[in-house]
C-alpha cells in the first residue's frame, strides 16, 4: 500500500476521537436528557397544579405553596452526597434506575393528596427519592468524555431542562383540562400521567445505560482505547485520582476542604435561586396578569405563555455552549449571563403589559440556561473519582438549598409585602453576586499554567 494511503497518526486519532464523541452524543446523551426531562417535569408539576385548582382545593396561601415547593429540596439535601457516593460505588446504571423508579412511585401518590400536610410530606419524600439524580447524571456524563468535549455534552443534556417547560407546560395544561377523568380533578390527572414515565424509564435505564466506555459494545476497540486513555491521562493530575494513592474517605475530605468547591457552590446557589424563583412562581405571576391587566386566560393560554421564555432559552443554551466548546470556556461565558439575569429579572416588574413582562423574563431565562451547562464543565476540571462525586454533589446541594430558599422566601416575601418587587430584587442581587464570585475565582490565573491541565480558576480566563 502506498504511504500516501496511510493517514498520519494525528489524523487517524482525530477521526477516532470524532466518531467516539459522536457515538456518546447519540447513544447516551439523548436518553439521559430524556430522564432529566421527566425529572424536571415531576419536580415542577406542582407549579402548574397550584394556580389550576390545587391551591384552591387545598386552601394554600402563597407562603404554604412556597414551603411545599421548597421542602422538596430539604429532602434532596438529606441524601445528596451519600447518593452520589453510592452511584460512584455501585455504578450509574443501577443507581440512576433505582432513583427514577422510586421517585416515580412517590410522584404518583400526589394524585390523591388531600391537604397541605400531606402535600408537605410527599414533596419531602419526593426529594429523598430523587436525591442524587442530577449530580449523578452530571458525574456520569463527565466520566464519558474528556474536558474539551464536556461543555458540548453537558449542553446537549441541559437542553432537556428548558424544553421540559416548552413541551411540559402545554402537556400539563392539556392534562389539567382532562378534569373528571377517573373521577379526578384536572390537576390530579396531571400528576397521575406525569409520574408513570419515570417508572418506565427507570426500568429501561437498568438495561440501557453503561457505566464506562470499556464496557460499551457500540464502541470500536480503537474508540474504547482512545476514550479510556484520554480520560485516564486527564484524571491523573486531579484530586481524587486513585492512581495517586487516594481512597474514598480521603477524596471526600479533599472535596469538602477545597475552597474552589465552596466558591462554585455559592456561584451555583445564585443561579439556581433565580431558576426556581422563575420555575415555581412564573405560572402564578401569569395567572395574576388577569386581574392586573383586566384580561382572561384559559388553562391552555396560561400553559403556552409559561412556555414562551423557555424555547428561546433552549436555543441560546445550545448556541452558547457550542461557542464555549469551539472557542474555549472563558469567565464571561458564566459571569456575563449572571449579570444579564441579575439586571433583567427585577426589570420585568416595571413592564407595562403582559407581553413586555414575558419578553424581559425570556431574557432572564436565556441568561440562566446559557450559563448552567458551561458552569458544570468546571468542577470536573480538577476533581475525579470519589472526590468528583462528593464535590459535584456538594455544589448541587447548594443549588438545592437555593431551590428551597427561592420557593419559600419568594412566597413569604410576597405575602409580607403584597407583591413580587422585593422577592425579585433579591433574585437579581444573588445572581450579580454569582457573577462577582466567578470573576474573583478566575482572577487567580497563573498565565504560565499548562492549558491542558489548568484548574478551574486558571482555565477560565
Amino acid at each position: 500500500m502506498p504511504s500516501s494511503a496511510v493517514p498520519p497518526a494525528s489524523t487517524a486519532q482525530t477521526a477516532v476521537e470524532r466518531s467516539a464523541i459522536k457515538k456518546v452524543s447519540v447513544r447516551l446523551v439523548p436518553f439521559v436528557a430524556l430522564m432529566f426531562f421527566v425529572n424536571y417535569l415531576d419536580r415542577t408539576a406542582v407549579s402548574f397544579a397550584e394556580p389550576n385548582g390545587m391551591g384552591q382545593d387545598l386552601a394554600l396561601t402563597a407562603a404554604q405553596f412556597g414551603f411545599a415547593s421548597g421542602i422538596f429540596f430539604l429532602g434532596y439535601i438529606v441524601l445528596e452526597v451519600p447518593s452520589n457516593m453510592a452511584l460512584h460505588r455501585f455504578g450509574a446504571r443501577r443507581w440512576l434506575a433505582r432513583i427514577m423508579v422510586t421517585w416515580g412511585i412517590v410522584s404518583l401518590l400526589f394524585t390523591w393528596v388531600q391537604n397541605s400536610e400531606q402535600l408537605y410530606a410527599l414533596r419531602f419524600l419526593l426529594g429523598v427519592a430523587e436525591a442524587g439524580f442530577f449530580p449523578g447524571a452530571i458525574l456520569f456524563l463527565s466520566q464519558w468524555v474528556p474536558s474539551r468535549h464536556r461543555t458540548k455534552i453537558l449542553g446537549l443534556f441541559y437542553l432537556a431542562q428548558p424544553l421540559t417547560t416548552v413541551f411540559g407546560a402545554p402537556l400539563a395544561g392539556w392534562l389539567i383540562n382532562r378534569h373528571g377523568l377517573f373521577g379526578l380533578e384536572g390537576w390530579r390527572v396531571m400528576f397521575l400521567f406525569v409520574s408513570l414515565p419515570a417508572i418506565l424509564l427507570g426500568a429501561i435505564a437498568w438495561f440501557y445505560l453503561i457505566d464506562r466506555p470499556a464496557d460499551a459494545k457500540w464502541l470500536t476497540a480503537d474508540e474504547k482505547t482512545w476514550l479510556t486513555g484520554a480520560l485516564e491521562a486527564e484524571n491523573a493530575g486531579k484530586t481524587g485520582h486513585e492512581g495517586r494513592g487516594g481512597h474514598a474517605k480521603g477524596d471526600l475530605k479533599a472535596a469538602f476542604t477545597n475552597a474552589r468547591v465552596w466558591v462554585l457552590a455559592v456561584v451555583y446557589f445564585g443561579f439556581v435561586y433565580g431558576l426556581y424563583a422563575l420555575a415555581f412562581f412564573l405560572p402564578t405571576i401569569i395567572n395574576g396578569f388577569q386581574e392586573q391587566y383586566d384580561t382572561t386566560f384559559s388553562v391552555m393560554d396560561k400553559a403556552w405563555i409559561t412556555a414562551i421564555p423557555y424555547l428561546p432559552a433552549a436555543i441560546v443554551l445550545f448556541l452558547w455552549t457550542r461557542h464555549a466548546t469551539r472557542n474555549g470556556t472563558r469567565t464571561w461565558h458564566i459571569a456575563g449571563p449572571a449579570v444579564v439575569g441579575g439586571v433583567t429579572i427585577p426589570l420585568a416588574l416595571y413592564m407595562g403589559s403582559p407581553t413586555a413582562t414575558v419578553a424581559v423574563i425570556t431574557v432572564t431565562a436565556c441568561s440562566i440556561f446559557a450559563a448552567l451547562p458551561v458552569f458544570w464543565s468546571v468542577p470536573s476540571r480538577f476533581l475525579t473519582g470519589a472526590a468528583a462525586a462528593a464535590g459535584i454533589a456538594l455544589i448541587n446541594t447548594a443549588g438545592n438549598i437555593a431551590g428551597f430558599a427561592a420557593s419559600y422566601v419568594t412566597g413569604w416575601l410576597k405575602d409580607w409585602t403584597g407583591d413580587y418587587y422585593v422577592p425579585l430584587y433579591l433574585v437579581g442581587a444573588l445572581m450579580l453576586l454569582s457573577a462577582v464570585l466567578m470573576i474573583r475565582l478566575a482572577s487567580r490565573t497563573r498565565p504560565d499554567a499548562d492549558a491542558e491541565h489548568r484548574e478551574p480558576a486558571e482555565a477560565l480566563r
